[in-house]
């Protein structure tokens, strides 16, 4: 089991703002786990008793909405925190977080990080922006939603997957969700995802090879009305 300070992949999450001796402390207490894809690191409604930290693999962030639909609020990758805003308010997650592949995580026990919380200002600050900035993220969300049609939104996309995963050595998406999870993160049926798919291959703007995509013009996808 690697030791927090030693871990490179705390530089791209909140942990970086905590001293050596703080990191030794939460290493000590930590738990490493194995989470296999499609897995649940943990449920809607949930009383969280720490935080996960990513390090490695992709989850997805999902609200049940009222028509029983699961709603792709966010993909949390390698390096990234989950279950902090559960946290720091006291309350039930609010969201579901799956697996989308094989993941290994750490959990920090709820009492650790609550304080680092209160003894260290730059950790707590830290912590803030973040929060902040998923905020800003969801207001962000809201109005694509309100704003772009489902075609600007699923190109759109697929060119942030691109640029944030990056593709393969044959140009595939690194990332491979399912059309499933392509109409959720857009906010539509599975069959429209699949429609406006086939439209963008018969456009040239992608190939596909089974679940898997591969950009063909970025470009074209940007433009997409």
């Amino acid at each position: 089991m690697s030791k927090c300070e030693q871990c490179i992949v705390r530089q791209f999450n909140s942990l970086k703002a905590l001293t050596k001796e703080e990191l030794m402390r939460v290493s000590a207490c930590k738990t490493t786990q194995i989470v296999k894809k499609g897995d649940t690191i943990f449920e809607e409604g949930d009383t969280l008793n720490g935080i996960y930290c990513i390090r490695d693999g992709v989850c997805k962030m999902t609200k049940l909405s009222e028509n029983g639909k699961d709603q792709v609020v966010k993909l949390a990758l390698r390096g990234g925190m989950i279950g902090q805003r559960s946290l720091v308010s006291g309350e039930p997650s609010n969201l579901t977080a799956t697996a989308v592949n094989d993941m290994q995580i750490c959990f920090v026990p709820k009492n650790e990080i609550i304080e680092d919380l209160q003894k260290n200002p730059d950790f707590s600050m830290d912590v803030l922006k973040n929060m902040a900035k998923d905020l800003k993220n969801s207001d962000d969300q809201l109005v694509d939603m309100a704003q772009k049609t489902v075609k600007q939104r699923l190109a759109n996309t697929l060119v942030y997957i691109n640029q944030k995963f990056g593709s393969d050595e044959n140009g595939f998406l690194i990332l491979t969700l399912s059309r499933e999870d392509y109409a959720s993160i857009v906010g539509t049926a599975t069959e429209s995802a699949i429609r406006i798919l086939s439209q963008f291959k018969k456009q040239g703007l992608i190939s596909t090879k089974g679940k898997q995509i591969k950009i063909e013009d970025e470009t074209g996808l940007l433009r997409v009305e």
